[in-house]
């Protein structure tokens, strides 16, 4: 039987989980096992052509490359996976969406009848699910999957560890994926998988020439970390975790691995120095496996030969002679003569530069660089970053210098050095006054506030006195808020003086017109539309003669105020609640209603009250493509939303929200979003509804089903 437990959906819309809940997913823990772990993924191999490692080693040094031909029986790329399954595989036009380092896992069929299936991958991928330099990703891959009622638990013992598994309304349905992270291809070896299974040396037949096992035949293996070479499904009391009973056992497992025969090679630096004359120096340094033969390959132009490069361990490094100039652009390029076919790597020469003095004076704001580049035949043009040319003069004007400084040459090089400060040092400079005038026109026997938080720097005194006007007696006159009571109308005037470390701050004068008792002017402020999920906020500083303010929900999604007696207060608008998984909701409501709070305001004449509605911002979805896929129960839903809002979306089955969830993704930076799911079955329904947490909505969109 061929292996085929590897190849199930895999999609950025949606994340993987095992620590809790998610839509459609079983509640997975992953349980550690008693005996310690002896091994793992150790190391990867230098980047290939394709832009993917090629070859990872596990601790006990079996080193896998990966699996994208079609030629090779025991080591296949999924033709199902190519854009053109019937020509040669190529970077990047014919290149497989996701391939593997190893596929492995087991089939088996439990006392009960059903059939579990267990995937425990290394897999390469893409981050947009399609063959595109810089989205190259790999992970490592745990999948446990069979029909189990919901809320019965499982103990599942594997070669990569145990979980703790409670079924969910699609039984037994866990994916664990480490290293989704394009271009980070070490976050793959913090995965469980490793080191490599392998079919057991021990038990005939022997594993094929170059190969950990013949995915086509079962096999007994090793490799586990854990001594656990095999698949044990135990069922558990769903509370106490006591063991009901065994339900599955086999060690027989479906292997595809193909061990590296090839080392590969990274250039990591070619620089060069020049001399005036035109004679000089080229220094390579490059990277592989150790023992191999690295040369860098001779250039006529530059004056030298082919050359062996001299190693020590994995590091390979040459050095030698040039004459004439080097052009801008002229690249280098290394082999490892070994590798069947060459491994070839090429890199631009740069120069080296240095930097040999750095000093900022922070009295005379000047930043002093100098530096120089090896090339001393044509003396390059240097450039500092954030500042210009280098010339022989300081950078002048510079109030606030950065902690480094780069020095780039118009021939590739750079340099970044730390910065070296001199000159005198910082004191704190004087304050700065600032008295704020109350937000409405106060009344007799209201409290008047003098704000003078506004004072800006070190502040060691606030001083309030009264400069004019009907005499008053001022509370708290040497904090940076005061209040008073007028007894009657007019005119009254307030100095306020601050002192620091950095001496005194010139006064400022405000000035308060009292008026006679009258009722407030309550202004909630303007309508106004709102993003749900961010903060509202509220402004009712047009409010006049008014001693307390007072906020309070009319209609609308519950919100919480904070500041509610207060002119300004906020709140967060509500996301809108997405249909519950796995459903069906037959209550869930699409509500997109405003929210309305009333403002009353109060003084010693009486109250008034005005209202504000905020209205949710519309959002909708765009550029929609729903596929499924009958062969293995895949759903693949993309779209955009017209706000860009990093909303959550979810999907259900049928022409209205009250379906089936069949899952729920983020929108990314540009509003755009991805899910890409296994089940649940469309059950003869030939339409998706989708909403989103900002309110966009579609219902009855039809699906494009596919075998």
């Amino acid at each position: 039987m061929r292996k085929s437990l590897g190849r199930m959906a895999f999609g950025l819309g949606v994340a993987f989980a095992i620590a809790g809940p998610l839509a459609g997913v079983a509640i997975a823990v992953p349980v550690t096992p008693a005996t310690p772990r002896t091994g793992r993924l150790v190391e990867v191999g230098p980047i290939a052509e394709n832009g993917f490692p090629a070859w990872y080693r596990d601790s006990n040094g079996l080193r896998l490359e990966a699996c994208v031909t079609v030629e090779d029986p025991l080591c296949p790329a999924a033709a199902d996976e190519l854009p053109d399954p019937d020509a040669p595989v190529s970077w990047p036009d014919n290149f497989p969406g996701e391939f593997f380092y190893q596929l492995a896992g087991a089939e088996l069929t439990m006392t009960n009848g059903v059939d579990a299936g267990i995937g425990l991958d290394l897999e390469g991928a893409f981050a947009g699910e399609v063959a595109a330099e810089g989205d190259q990703i790999v992970f490592g891959r745990v999948r446990i999957r069979f029909d189990a009622n919901q809320g019965e638990r499982y103990r599942i013992t594997h070669p990569y560890g145990i979980d703790d598994i409670v079924a969910d309304d699609r039984g037994v349905n866990m994916t664990e994926d480490i290293g989704i992270a394009a271009g980070n291809f070490g976050l793959a070896m913090n995965s469980r998988v490793g080191p490599f299974l392998r079919w057991d040396p021990a038990v005939a037949p022997a594993a094929p020439a170059g190969y950990t096992g013949d995915p086509g035949v079962e096999h007994r293996i090793v490799g586990s970390p854990y001594g656990t070479n095999f698949i044990r499904i135990e069922r558990l009391n769903p509370t106490t975790g006591a063991v009901l009973a065994q339900m599955g056992f086999t060690d027989l497992f479906s292997v595809q691995g193909r061990l590296a025969v090839n080392s590969g090679v990274d250039l990591s630096q070619a620089t060069y120095s020049l001399n005036p004359d035109g004679t000089g120096s080229l220094d390579v340094f490059a990277t592989s496996e150790a023992g191999q033969s690295i040369d860098v390959v001779g250039n006529t132009t530059l004056g030298y030969r082919s050359t062996r490069l001299r190693s020590s361990g994995a590091r390979y490094y040459g050095r030698f002679p040039i004459t004439g100039p080097m052009p801008n652009g002229t690249m280098i390029e290394v082999v490892n003569t070994g590798d069947n076919p060459v491994a070839r790597k090429t890199r631009s020469a740069t120069d080296m530069v240095w930097v040999e003095e750095v000093r900022y004076d922070s009295d005379a704001r000047t930043l002093l660089v100098r530096a120089r580049s090896s090339d001393r035949l044509t003396n390059p043009a240097l450039t500092v970053t954030g500042f210009g040319a280098l010339t022989s003069t300081a950078f002048t004007g510079v109030t606030a210098p950065p902690p480094t400084v780069t020095v780039t040459s118009a021939k590739g090089g750079s340099t970044t050095v730390p910065l070296v400060g001199a000159g005198g040092t910082f004191a704190p400079a004087a304050p700065v006054a600032v008295a704020a005038s109350p937000d409405a026109g106060p009344i007799v026997g209201q409290t008047v506030r003098l704000d003078g938080s506004g004072s800006t720097g070190e502040i060691d005194t606030f001083t309030w006195t009264q400069t004019g006007g009907p005499a008053v007696t001022l509370t708290n006159a040497n904090q940076a808020n005061a209040t008073f009571v007028p007894s009657v109308t007019g005119t009254y005037t307030f100095r306020l003086a601050v002192s620091g470390p950095g001496g005194a701050a010139t006064p400022v004068t405000v000035s308060v017109t009292v008026v006679g008792a009258a009722l407030p002017g309550a202004n909630a402020g303007p309508d106004q539309s709102a993003i749900r999920g961010r903060v509202v906020n509220l402004n009712g500083s047009a409010t006049t003669g008014a001693e307390t303010y007072s906020w309070r929900q009319v209609s609308g999604p519950l919100v919480s105020i904070t500041g509610a007696t207060t002119s300004r207060p906020s709140f967060t608008f509500p996301v809108h609640a997405l249909p519950a998984a796995p459903g069906p909701n037959a209550g869930f409501v699409y509500n997109n209603e405003a929210v309305t709070l009333e403002l009353t305001t109060t003084n010693p004449a009486g109250t008034t009250t005005d209202r504000v509605v905020i209205t949710p911002q519309p959002d909708a979805f765009a550029g929609m493509a729903v596929r499924y896929r009958t062969g293995n129960n895949e759903w693949r839903i993309s779209g955009n939303t017209t706000l860009v809002a990093g909303q959550r979306v979810t999907a259900v089955v049928g022409n209205a929200l009250t379906g089936r969830v069949i899952g729920t993704a983020n929108t990314d930076a540009a509003g755009a979003f991805s899910i890409r799911v296994t089940g649940p079955q469309p059950a003869g329904a030939t339409t998706i509804s989708l909403i989103s947490t900002t309110g966009a909505r579609t219902l009855a969109f039809p699906v494009n089903v596919t075998n």
